[in-house]
């Protein structure tokens, strides 16, 4: 009832005669709250796919004068890899809703598509705050009007700080920290079928003694004016160098190079070092023997500081994703750089070189040795 409401009634704002074009399943909250409710509110049609296809979505947008669709994840990414057409950009669509979209790609795909309005949102189906881009702003989240906070976070100990008092700190304009919501009788929190699960995911004692507050797990840019920037979750970041590693902001910064077309960031633990080094999962739109990886290093180089840059890539065809078009870290995680549990090809930046190279088995012995000293 409350996406009936907000996304029916204040967000999306469809009319009669629109088509709300969803290629998402519906045992997600996107599909099955935001959009069968905005459609239920306006009196609108839902064109239901039976499952999303990146080579047949424009026609199949045009075919069903939709004149709205639903994304979620790395869903826009893999449209605006296809090859682009002379009739990109024309198409029925004034406004499309959901979240993920990336900064990195946001600009170039309203302007490929033509496309006016993007109703990128953030919420949780569990969480009491929630934001929505009403005013069409580029690369936001939106606005709240719900109680909230973006709080100064240590991603040493995984925990917000606090001060001498015990007290948690706002971050400031255009500083990022974790988002957290105020647990209020307009704002609750229902919490989860486990309680020790509800228990840890309220903060109390924030600002001041006795307060509760919902610990939504995100790391947010606080923008002003009430406006707020995904960053990443507080578990897609690693420490490397004695430096916090946000794995979106690496992956949107290799994703800028033109040969890659996408990038999964995650850390790896190599003996007697601090910390976890950066790998990246990689997807090239040319050969691996086409790919220059001294151009490739340099430009990270230009673009980021060393400690961020990947130590270690593996270049795969595919990249695993969930129902929902999120990717898949664990088993990435899991095999690591150890040459034997991948199947894919993998490369290394070795220290004092200036290009990745082939990881060997005897090189991983002897990274693994602090022969190669990181």
């Amino acid at each position: 009832m409350k996406l009936y409401g907000t996304f029916g009634y204040i967000t999306v704002r469809l009319k009669k005669d629109d088509r709300l074009y969803v290629p998402l399943p519906f045992y997600h909250a996107t599909a099955l709250g935001v959009c069968w409710g905005t459609a239920l509110a306006s009196s609108s049609c839902l064109v239901i796919a039976r499952k999303f296809s990146a080579s047949r979505f424009w026609s199949d947008i045009r075919e069903n004068q939709a004149t709205a669709f639903a994304y979620v994840g790395e869903l826009c990414r893999y449209l605006i890899e296809q090859a682009p057409a002379p009739d990109d950009a024309t198409n029925p669509v004034r406004v499309m809703v959901g979240n993920g979209m990336r900064p990195a790609i946001w600009s170039e795909f309203k302007k490929r598509f033509g496309i006016p309005r993007v109703m990128e949102f953030y919420g949780s189906s569990e969480g009491n705050i929630a934001f929505t881009n009403l005013l069409n702003f580029e690369k936001t989240v939106g606005m709240s009007p719900l109680p909230y906070a973006i709080v100064k976070y240590d991603r040493e100990t995984d925990k917000p700080f606090r001060d001498a008092s015990g007290y948690m700190s706002k971050v400031g304009k255009g500083e990022a920290g974790l988002l957290i919501g105020h647990i209020t009788e307009k704002a609750p929190f229902h919490g989860y079928t486990d309680p020790s699960k509800t228990e840890s995911s309220i903060l109390t004692d924030v600002f001041e003694h006795g307060d509760r507050w919902f610990n939504t797990g995100d790391i947010m840019r606080q923008m002003g004016f009430r406006h707020a920037q995904f960053v990443d979750r507080t578990g897609d970041t690693f420490r490397w160098k004695g430096e916090n590693i946000s794995t979106t902001e690496v992956e949107m910064l290799l994703e800028e190079v033109e040969a890659v077309n996408e990038a999964v960031v995650y850390g790896v633990e190599i003996p007697n070092t601090n910390g976890r080094a950066g790998m990246a999962s990689i997807r090239l739109n040319v050969s691996v023997d086409e790919f220059d990886f001294s151009q490739f290093l340099h430009q990270m180089k230009t673009n980021m500081s060393d400690y961020s840059i990947p130590v270690f890539l593996s270049i795969n065809e595919e990249v695993e994703l969930t129902g929902t078009f999120k990717h898949v870290k664990g088993p990435l995680k899991e095999k690591g750089f150890d040459v034997q549990k991948n199947t894919d090809p993998l490369y290394v930046w070795l220290p004092k070189t200036d290009r990745y190279v082939p990881l060997t088995h005897q090189m991983q012995k002897d990274i693994e040795q602090g022969i190669y000293r990181y």
